[in-house]
């Protein structure tokens, strides 16, 4: 819940400083919001494929914790990565292709998963 409190306030500043850097003009208070949500989203996931990078690689746990500050519905039950990445990428209005049969075919070029994609798809064509 506290998470969740964060999640509002930080959205709910980026949003007002949003309007006023355009003069509190025009009606645009959903576009305003909806814009500071897409900026927390990005946050929060380049946040973490940080902290994983730096700390070796992706952990169920952390992209549970992930999931659940995106607002992923029922993020602790979910126990396979793929899933939990697929479910981030629809809380960020991506395609949700991660490991799935489309993932060659993705076309999402400001996917934070690509690199993790692109590894994932070296590692599935590397000789035996």
């Amino acid at each position: 819940m506290v998470e969740n409190t964060c999640r509002q306030q930080w959205i709910a500043e980026a949003a007002y400083y949003r309007a006023e850097a355009r003069g509190f003009t025009g009606g645009n208070a959903l576009e305003d919001w909806l814009v500071a949500e897409e900026a927390f989203i990005r946050a929060q996931v380049a946040r973490y494929l940080t902290i994983a990078e730096e700390d070796g690689g992706m952990t169920l746990m952390g992209l549970q914790q992930l999931a659940e500050s995106l607002g992923v519905e029922n993020s602790a039950t979910i126990e396979l990565k793929s899933e939990l990445i697929q479910a981030i990428q629809a809380a960020c209005h991506h395609h949700p292709c991660f490991r799935s049969a489309i993932y060659a075919q993705c076309g999402e070029k400001d996917c934070q998963w690509r690199a993790e994609c692109k590894k994932l798809i070296a590692h599935w064509c590397a000789p035996f």
